[in-house]
């Protein structure tokens, strides 16, 4: 039946020659492991997209919403935090593909002629790439993605003459605001995307053009040389590799939840940002390249090591491929890659030396938040004046079994409580206890409006004002009934 449907449309479409012109590539060498990080840098690009145009539907690119939007994604929609999870683990798993892909061309030579040109467009799908993670960061518009992107937007304005024209045009404006998140947002889903299957498609032009490089002794290459489909078992390999890539990040997106930061607060100028982890070793590099130097740290050096790996094909002119014959140009991309991770240990060493926020304080953070809790409670004088303070319960409530008491029944523990039973299982009200314990200030002694005081107050709102002042509280405990 398939071979029926092919023929019946082969006849009308010629696909035929297309199979062949796409299937025919000759392997020299034969089929290799070493030869699937091109095949998974595609696929991981090809997953990236297909996860971020799911979030598409639902994320607004505005100040107001992006952050919720983001929170519904994650808890309200199905599968959200799934597609989420593959769309965040993918965005690291494609740098790593890319980055090997490139280390496996640079060991064997396969920048030489005459793959020049197919090497610098590899370079250029490289920047594209990192740029893609760079203006995906700022979306989820927490505290952690404005201030990075803030940094990194800084770096732009020390670019002599045209810093400040440069930032202003990624900006929209002066500063981070509505304009920047709209313009990052299409750049990430549609400028970036399109340069990238453009460059994707020149690549593999050139590529069969060309034909891939194969091992050094290209004399044993020739003989030993077969076609990618049907003689090679290369497909297969790429497919397995493919498989496994996917159950892992899948494994990943339902082990681990990525979670956000609080809300973006551009007044907040005490909060310190942590970049996504391949831009880790620049940040470093930045700390010590502080003063006089740091122009020339943030635009100098990257556009110098940029221009050297596009060149390096122009200056390594030794036509052996072989590492043996090539001591210079190994030599230099070992002190390359040496410093590059020596950086990153130093950032995550850095990183690991700061204090933990606790796991289950997080997430009590967050169901606070996707519950709505500030349209009653207030925190440090922002949210609804219905139910208590809670800008300081942590001094004030310091048993973890009333709070969780009062989560399950409040009314059994605050008499005339009138606020709704959310339905949250053990965990979740075990995770709300642990943030709500974590609202402390410095020692202070109850005054009026203690947690008691407030109860009281709680307790005698009229029924009109309590459904009004409610009403989200209540949705949202409608919500997850339904769900």
């Amino acid at each position: 039946m398939a071979g029926k449907l092919y023929d019946w449309f082969d006849v009308r479409l010629k696909l035929k020659p297309l199979g062949q012109t796409l299937l025919d590539e000759p392997i020299p060498g034969g089929a290799s492991w070493i030869y699937v990080f091109g095949s998974a840098t595609l696929f991981l690009f090809c997953l990236q997209a297909t996860t971020g145009m799911f979030l598409a539907l639902y994320y607004v690119p505005s100040p107001d919403a992006a952050y919720d939007t983001v929170q519904f994604i994650q808890h309200e929609v199905q599968f959200g935090w799934f597609v989420r999870g593959l769309h965040h683990w993918g965005a690291s798993a494609v740098m790593v593909a890319i980055g090997l892909h490139l280390l496996q061309v640079y060991l064997y030579g396969a920048y030489k002629r005459p793959r020049e040109v197919m090497w610098m467009v590899g370079i250029g799908l490289l920047l594209l790439m990192l740029t893609f993670g760079f203006t995906g960061y700022l979306l989820p518009w927490d505290q952690n993605a404005y201030w990075a992107t803030q940094v990194g937007s800084n770096m732009m304005a020390s670019v002599p003459l045209i810093g400040d024209v440069l930032v202003r045009l990624l900006r929209g404006g002066e500063t981070l605001g509505a304009l920047t998140l709209s313009r990052f947002f299409a750049l990430h889903t549609l400028f970036l995307p399109a340069l990238i299957v453009g460059g994707i498609l020149l690549h593999l032009f050139i590529l069969r053009r060309v034909g891939p490089a194969g091992p050094w002794n290209e004399e044993e290459a020739r003989q030993r040389s077969e076609t990618f489909y049907p003689r090679s078992p290369q497909l297969y390999m790429d497919a397995v590799v493919m498989l496994g890539l996917f159950l892992v990040l899948a494994m990943l997106a339902g082990t681990i939840e990525f979670p956000l930061a609080d809300r973006a607060d551009p007044a907040d100028h005490t909060f310190t940002p942590v970049p996504e982890w391949y831009f880790l070793f620049f940040y470093q590099f930045l700390k010590y390249m502080s003063g006089p130097l740091e122009p020339l740290a943030t635009w100098g050096l990257p556009i110098l090591v940029i221009l050297g790996l596009l060149l390096l094909p122009f200056l390594d002119r030794n036509p052996e491929r072989r590492p043996s014959s090539r001591p210079t140009a190994l030599l230099a991309g070992l002190i390359f890659l040496m410093t590059i991770f020596t950086l990153l240990a130093i950032s995550i060493r850095d990183l690991r030396a700061l204090p933990k926020l606790d796991p289950s304080i997080a997430r009590g953070k967050s169901l606070f938040a996707q519950n709505h809790c500030m349209a009653c409670h207030a925190l440090h004088g922002e949210g609804g004046k219905v139910g208590p303070d809670l800008s300081y319960v942590g001094n004030r409530r310091t048993d973890r079994d009333w709070h969780i008491r009062h989560l399950r029944d409040p009314a059994s523990v605050s008499l005339g409580s009138i606020m709704p039973k959310f339905p949250l299982t053990d965990r979740e009200m075990n995770d709300l206890a642990s943030y709500l314990l974590s609202l402390k200030g410095e020692a202070i002694a109850p005054t009026e409006g203690t947690l008691e005081t407030d109860e009281t107050e709680y307790a005698a709102l009229p029924h009109v004002g309590v459904a009004l002042s409610c009403r989200a509280c209540l949705e949202a405990s409608e919500r997850k009934e339904q769900i």
